[in-house]
């Protein structure tokens, strides 16, 4: 009869399938920040490579900050963190640099193996050239309407 074939413990495999997330995550093109919702000022626990290139804020200096004090916005989505249900806000922030960029932030919660609110995860859409490309065309449409 063959040898059954060998199962590794399960901290083996929640700490290899936590490496996988998190490998998954910083690989991942979209901006993404991780934030804690367990403490009322929502500090930052995680942001991949395309929130630090988006914004220009690299991962320990996000680490901890609230994303308000990080990242300005026109409209504070954090009134939208407060329910259980995903929310979208468009708004425009500000990068590190102080440049303006046009987001649409996408907020979902993250709940522990116990249905609590553990963390808000927020993926972030440069919007800026749809935006600017969105005013170019209204301009050239009341052009053309006015000649």
């Amino acid at each position: 009869m063959p040898a059954a074939p060998c199962r590794p413990p399960a901290l083996y495999r929640l700490l290899s399938d936590s490496a996988l997330s998190r490998a998954a995550l910083s690989a991942c093109g979209l901006p993404l920040a991780l934030a804690d919702a367990r403490s009322p000022a929502h500090p930052l626990t995680y942001v991949n490579a395309a929130f630090e290139a988006l914004f220009g804020y690299r991962s320990g200096e996000a680490h901890g900050e609230p994303l308000a004090a990080l990242v300005p916005f026109s409209h504070d989505p954090a009134n939208r963190v407060s329910g259980d249900a995903p929310a979208r806000v468009h708004t425009t922030a500000r990068r590190k640099d102080g440049t303006p960029v046009v987001v649409e932030l996408a907020i979902g919660p993250l709940y522990d193996t116990d249905g609590r609110l553990t963390h808000w995860v927020l993926a972030f859409s440069d919007r800026t050239e749809l935006q600017t490309l969105r005013a170019e065309l209204s301009a050239l449409r009341a052009g053309a309407r006015a000649s």
